[in-house]
């Protein structure tokens, strides 16, 4: 299981240091266009089918403004722009990472 040491956001970037030694750093943007929401990446229908909604990005959309630790497995992180659905699981952090 993967857990977390430290957190820190760095200019546009969010830096975490990983329990197992390994650290990444994860740019803001990357972070926002990748929010695993279902209002960003879509849900399923009836079918089965997901169709992924048209996203618009504004002014703020990739400023962090902070971020809080859920359950000891994932964080929530808060942009400038109100956005805030967004759960990103430690592994998936990690995929976004390139570590995984």
């Amino acid at each position: 299981m993967l857990e977390i040491e430290q957190i820190a956001r760095v200019g546009d970037e969010l830096a975490v240091a990983w329990k197992d030694g390994e650290e990444s750093y994860l740019p803001c943007e990357l972070l926002r266009r990748s929010c695993p929401c279902a209002s960003c990446q879509g849900e399923p229908d009836a079918m089965g089918r997901v169709v992924r909604p048209q996203v618009d990005y504004v002014e703020g959309s990739f400023q962090l403004v902070s971020y809080q630790v859920v359950g000891g497995y994932a964080l929530q992180l808060f942009w400038l722009d109100g956005h805030n659905t967004g759960i990103y699981s430690y592994e998936y952090l990690r995929k976004l990472g390139g570590e995984l």
